[in-house]
């Protein structure tokens, strides 16, 4: 898997010619640069007046990019994956929308565990949930069953992706 979210854009025109002519493109420049690089492309090909394109493959890091994706989609997904790494990936492939995803980053984004127990010790201690539980008490508290009540009463829900577990918030 690369580092950069990219897409292979092939020309239509190429293709239904029965040839086979395009190039992955970095999508990790703005959309004006995207468009760009796909009319280079599209000025090389071997099949006068070709105008036509469409994204034959992807590698976003996990996230699926659709054929005829909007450009400016896919420049702020690798904007969001470039400034968030997996915590994206997960939150955009349980939301399936960019706005949405973006929104639970910037706002709900609690962080990433190993599992969900870490991710209830860390909070409850960050919290003051902890203060008045004396330290020998502390490995007596099933953690991981107060932090699965948290997620089946809708307070947060938890994304595995990269063998990490995110866990946003959800309010």
């Amino acid at each position: 898997m690369a580092d950069t979210p990219r897409i292979y854009v092939a020309c239509l025109a190429s293709y239904n010619g029965g040839r086979l002519h395009g190039e992955w493109i970095d999508a990790d420049q703005s959309a004006d640069e995207i468009r760009e690089a796909i009319k280079q492309m599209l000025s090389r090909s071997p099949e006068p007046s070709a105008e036509e394109w469409a994204i034959h493959d992807h590698d976003f890091q996990g996230i699926t990019i659709k054929e005829f994706e909007s450009i400016e989609t896919m420049a702020e997904l690798a904007k969001l994956l470039s400034e968030h790494g997996d915590a994206a990936v997960a939150a955009y492939n349980h939301l399936s929308d960019l706005e949405e995803a973006q929104k639970a980053l910037a706002e709900h984004y609690s962080g990433k565990w190993s599992n969900l127990a870490d991710w209830a010790e860390d909070y409850l201690r960050e919290t003051g949930g902890l203060e008045n539980v004396p330290e020998s008490l502390r490995s007596y508290i099933d953690f991981e069953r107060w932090a699965k009540d948290a997620e089946m009463g809708g307070d947060i829900f938890t994304v595995e992706q990269g063998g990490q577990l995110h866990v946003f918030w959800n309010h």
